[in-house]
């Protein structure tokens, strides 16, 4: 559902496992988020911290 965060996790070689762990969450959880596009805005903005990219290029609404 979220192309951009697949591509971030590839591009600094993190798997979704270790994602997860780094948002202190289990890998479940974090499928979870990411095929029903629920993810809660606190992790969002680790995420975008993690990857250095907006939270908006992350969800797909932005290119940059």
């Amino acid at each position: 559902m979220y192309p951009n965060i697949d591509a971030e996790c590839a591009r600094n070689k993190i798997t979704l496992y270790r994602l997860a762990e780094m948002l202190n969450v289990n890998r479940k959880t974090l499928g979870k988020w990411l095929a029903k596009g629920s993810i809660p805005a606190n992790k969002l903005l680790e995420m975008s911290e993690i990857f250095n990219k907006s939270t908006d290029y992350l969800l797909g609404r932005s290119d940059a």
